[in-house]
């Protein structure tokens, strides 16, 4: 179970659901789904949505409601069904066990009820997985200090590499919704934008957004930018949030290339990632728009925390200032550092084919492997330095050291 599960409600009483979808609507790790008003026709919505969790609370009905979590025990097994009801009987509880309810909670649902619950089932379902691991779930925004710099280049790359861990479910949202030209770096004709999204956000849903996608064949997906100039700003900073939160229920990673306006959009955008890549180059106007846009971010605490400063074209010959000399005009660490190869760069993006395949084995894209495999949480090195620290630490007895001993 990822990071942001995906949640489906049913409730026929109006109130109870009104309230119910209320607190779920306000969980970052929650992504409400569908909700449902009757229970002839949950099981209809669960099987067309598949969400994580179904949410059943049975006090209108509760031999239906019941038997509705009999039948998506059985038809949806990876479907976790958690029961809610003012009922705290004995009997009642023991039925909804024996159908395959995972949680029976008291209605009014408590915040911390349920999120202890959430807890508990993602153990569970992490211990039950087959190689025993986690998918985490990660949104990275790329960003730059000027234009030209190569954010594009680095978005779409790091995303094809991503997508090459059989662990992970990658997209692409080209945010740039001017000028934006991520479908060009992958030679992508595609049949929806975001443009598409904005127009159905009232009723978008899993479905609906992954029709949206288009995946290229590195295994990435790609939500590209509207086709006219004149539809960037038709959605709005919350409704942009609404996707992010539905794409991170849904992939592993989402990669996000942000214009280098610094937007409200673009400002959403990293709000909502865990991590925010700043593409810079080793001249003065780059190194000066670090510490401009790193002043602003200082204004926003969050935003400070989550940047990681990566030098663009390393060797650079019309580059004239030091490492050393850009460490302190700038006052920050760099994290990382990418070669720069620009004709394996430009041959790439003309011919709309990744690294990976064009020059699998060029300075840039063993870089950009390094760098992939540093942010992925679920690549083998993370997971086993998770493993590790999450060992119990032996404690050593008195006598100990005879266990050690020659016998």
């Amino acid at each position: 179970m990822k990071t942001v599960v995906r949640l489906a409600l049913v409730d026929p009483r109006d109130s109870s659901r009104a309230s119910l979808k209320n607190l779920l609507l306000g969980l970052d790790a929650v992504w409400l789904e569908a909700e449902c008003s009757s229970y002839d026709y949950f099981l209809d919505v669960v099987t067309q949505t598949m969400p994580d969790i179904a949410l059943i609370a049975i006090d209108s009905d509760p031999n239906t409601g019941l038997d509705l979590v009999a039948q998506i025990s059985s038809n949806l097994p990876t479907c976790t069904s958690l029961v809610i009801s003012t009922s705290q009987e004995g009997s009642l509880i023991l039925r909804a066990m024996r159908n395959g309810a995972r949680e029976y909670l008291s209605q009014p649902l408590r915040l911390d009820d349920f999120l202890a619950a959430l807890d508990r089932i993602r153990q569970t379902h992490n211990r039950g997985n087959e190689d025993g691991r986690t998918k985490n779930s990660q949104v990275i925004t790329v960003a730059g200090v000027s234009g030209g710099l190569g954010c594009t280049a680095v978005a779409v790359n790091l995303a094809c590499l991503l997508a090459q861990n059989p662990r992970n479910n990658v997209a692409v949202m080209d945010l740039d919704l001017s000028l934006g030209d991520a479908d060009v770096w992958l030679d992508i004709i595609p049949d929806y934008t975001i443009q598409d999204v904005a127009d159905n956000i009232t009723r978008l849903d899993y479905s609906l957004l992954k029709r949206s996608l288009t995946q290229h064949s590195c295994g990435a997906f790609l939500l590209p930018r509207p086709v006219q100039m004149d539809d960037r700003s038709v959605i709005t900073p919350d409704e942009l949030k609404r996707v992010i939160a539905l794409l991170k229920a849904t992939f592993t990673h989402l990669i996000i290339d942000i214009s280098k306006g610094y937007s409200p959009l673009d400002l959403a955008a990293m709000e909502s990632s865990d991590t925010v890549l700043m593409i810079t180059q080793l001249d003065l106007p780059c190194l000066r728009n670090v510490v401009r846009v790193m002043q602003f971010f200082d204004q926003k605490t969050s935003l400070t925390e989550k940047v990681k400063i990566v030098v663009n074209r390393m060797g650079l010959q019309d580059a004239n200032i030091s490492l050393n000399k850009a460490l302190e005009t700038i006052g920050h660490d760099i994290y990382f550092q990418l070669p720069n190869d620009y004709i394996s760069m430009v041959e790439s993006r003309n011919n709309g084919v990744p690294l990976l395949t064009h020059a699998p084995k060029s300075r840039i894209t063993k870089a950009l492997e390094q760098l992939a495999q540093n942010l992925d949480l679920n690549s083998d090195q993370a997971v086993e330095t998770k493993r590790v620290a999450e060992q119990p630490k032996t404690k050593k007895g008195l006598f100990s050291f005879l266990s050690s001993g020659s016998r």
